[in-house]
């Protein structure tokens, strides 16, 4: 555990009102000592990937964190626009596949495996949860995610652009880290 006196019955009893954190406070305070721990002991990943794809995405899921209980959560993508839709012409089971906790493989390396995962995910046409770490190209983000309705509201709204960052800019590691 990151916080390992976090589930103490007395520290829950005392301070429990103030747990549990933001995750987007927690990413803003972690020092380079916390970032490095975190990366090689703990995973927080959510990838939605089409339910007839469920049997190769746990195979993988298995292989690259050896982490369990999965997080198993079937999701109707409907044909809508938006940033996450089906990538047949009709609605499409999804199932969400979370891995939460430490990763139970030898040499466990954040970022390459994550790449691999994206990779898969992508491939699958799948989709990354966007809380989640993600260290995808720009280029690889808008192949996953269909940005044309984001575009066309950024570019609807003056100064919008100015004003807002783009979705990647505050998702990727690579953007938040440069």
């Amino acid at each position: 555990d990151i916080i390992p006196f976090g589930n103490n019955v007395i520290f829950r009893y005392l301070f429990g009102w103030m747990t549990p954190p933001k995750i987007s406070l927690l990413k803003l305070t972690q020092t380079e000592a916390i970032i490095k721990l975190y990366e090689k002991h703990q995973i927080v990943q959510d990838m939605l990937v089409p339910m007839k794809r469920l049997n190769d995405s746990l195979d993988v899921f298995h292989k690259e964190y050896h982490n369990y209980p999965l997080w198993l959560c079937p999701m109707k993508l409907f044909k809508v626009p938006g940033f996450v839709k089906p990538a047949s012409s009709k609605e499409e089971m999804y199932v969400d596949i979370g891995a939460y906790g430490e990763p139970k493989v030898e040499n466990f390396v954040a970022r390459e495996t994550v790449r691999r995962i994206e990779h898969f995910v992508t491939d699958v046409k799948g989709f990354q949860m966007l809380y989640a770490d993600s260290y995808m190209t720009k280029k690889e983000f808008y192949k996953m995610f269909d940005h044309s309705l984001y575009n066309s509201l950024r570019d609807s709204i003056p100064n919008c652009k100015d004003a807002f960052s783009e979705i990647y800019d505050k998702v990727s590691y690579a953007a938040r880290n440069s």
